[in-house]
Formats: C-alpha cells, structure tokens, sequence
C-alpha cells in the first residue's frame, strides 16, 4: 500500500494541506471560543481587573480632586474633575491588566504543552497569533465598557456617541498592549519569572505617562520624564482613547500606536518561531 493511497478520512496523509477562508475562520472561531470559556471560567479574572481602576476612581481621585486640578486642554472644552480626566487612563489599565493575563495565559499553555499543539498548525504563525490576540482584545474591551457603565456611579458621563466612537480606538489600544504581552510572553521561559517582568513592564509604563496626569504638568517639573512620557506607547493609547471617548481622533497617537503594535507583532512572531526565535534559542522549542 502506497502513500498516495492511504487517506485519513476524506484528507490524504501526505501533501500540502490546501488551506481556504474556512480554515482560517475556524481557527480564529475556536481560539476566540476557548479564550470566551477560559474567561467566563475565571470570574475572579473579571472582578480584578475592575477592582485597580476603581481603587483609583474612588479613593485616589477623590483626594487628589483638588490637588491635581485639570486645565482646559484637548479634548475637553472647559475645566473638568480629576475623575473625568482619569477615567481614559483607567480604561487603558483595565487593557493593559488583561493583555499582561493574556500573556500569562500563554507561558501556562506553552508549560502544558497546549500551545505546542496550537503552533503545529498548518496555519501561518502570525495568523494564530494574531487570532489569539484578538480574542484576548475581545474581553479586554467588554471590561473596559464594564468600567465605563461603573463609572458612571461617579457622574463620569460621557456623549452618548463616544461609548460608540471609542470602540475602534479600545480595539486598537488592546491590540498593541496585546502584543506587548505577547512579545514579553516569547521571552519568559519560566512562570515563575511572569510576576517580576510584570512589575518591570506595567507600572512604568502606567506611571510615565498620561493616564493619571498631564503631561504638560509633567514637562513643567522634570523635562526628562516628559522625554520619557512621549517615548512610552501606552501614553498614546490613552490618548487615543480619550479623544474617541469625546468622538474626536488623534492622528498622531493612532499612528503611533499602529506603528508600535506592527513593531511588538512582528518580534512576537520572530520570538515564537522555534528556528531562530527566543524560544529556540532558550531551548524550548514550541
């Protein structure tokens, strides 16, 4: 009996395996499905990512109201609360929180051996990649909107039209801190290492920049932090938020913000790739 004879089912067992739309659609269906389930699996994964934002929303707004007073600046028309003016910078925590889980969800599979089984797909890499970081964005953004309807407990209303107008800008945002986390995920090997990296990567990306203040405030006390502000995407994609948040655009974060999500994408890929990526070179070949 020949190779060429021999057929599994209605697939033969040799041969390029012919890929169409359908192939690709069921994947990303699947990876979505089983990121929806792990989720709805951990309630406690939903509660905390809640929980920082609305520390800061409740306790630290409230006393820094009148310390940290915010002036007439883009997108706002007038002076507004310090809770108004921090609620896009939480909304990005509640991104970033999620991406970092996502990450951490993906050093769990590759140490049970699940992810093997994922990137010996006939698919692309890039493409399973891809499929897993857009379903992590998938909860990333109904919490975001989970916060946002909390929010408003705290008379943080606003235009009807932004909780339409910000949905592309949260799609993006979740995108690139996605892939952020799935670049740092390629480089871990152990999950013990997750928590340090976490504390290295997210709370300097959180603090320098401008989710908790201006940075025209910034600039004013320490020029070199400002530097650092600019230079940090996460600022972007807080202020890519607030600006769709009031049903305006900001071009420049947009396309810095897409610029900085190809450059973590491709690293991410490169970093999984078990020929030449970190992984390879750390010995753990997926």
């Amino acid at each position: 009996m020949t190779s060429e004879t021999v057929e599994i089912g209605s697939v033969p067992a040799t041969g390029p395996i012919r890929l169409t739309a359908a192939h690709y659609l069921r994947c990303l269906e699947g990876v979505v499905r089983r990121e929806w389930l792990r989720f709805l699996s951990q309630r406690g994964r939903f509660f905390s990512a809640l929980v920082r934002p609305l520390v800061w929303l409740g306790i630290f707004a409230a006393g820094f109201r009148f310390t940290l007073g915010v002036s007439i600046i883009p997108p706002y028309e007038t002076y507004v609360p310090y809770e108004v003016y921090v609620v896009p910078g939480l909304a990005a925590m509640v991104q970033m929180f999620n991406a970092m889980q996502s990450a951490l969800s993906m050093v769990w599979d590759r140490e049970m051996g699940s992810m093997r089984v994922l990137l010996t797909s006939p698919l692309p890499r890039w493409y399973l990649l891809t499929a897993k970081l857009l379903a992590s964005v998938v909860v990333s953004v109904l919490q975001v909107y989970a916060f946002l309807a909390i929010a408003l407990f705290w008379d943080v209303e606003a235009p009807w039209w932004g909780y339409l107008t910000v949905l592309p800008a949260l799609i993006l945002a979740g995108m690139m801190l996605g892939a952020c986390g799935l670049l740092l995920s390629s480089t871990i090997r152990q999950l013990e290492n997750f928590a340090g990296v976490m504390n290295f990567v997210i709370f300097p990306m959180f603090f320098a920049s401008s989710a908790l203040y201006p940075l025209w405030r910034v600039k004013e006390s320490n020029l070199w932090l400002w530097y650092i502000c600019e230079l940090n995407p996460f600022t972007h994609a807080v202020e890519l938020i607030r600006f769709a948040l009031y049903g305006e655009v900001s071009w420049s974060a947009a396309l810095v913000v897409v610029g900085f999500l190809i450059v973590f994408m491709v690293l991410a890929v490169i970093g999984y790739d078990p020929a030449r990526g970190l992984v390879a070179r750390r010995g753990g070949s997926e």
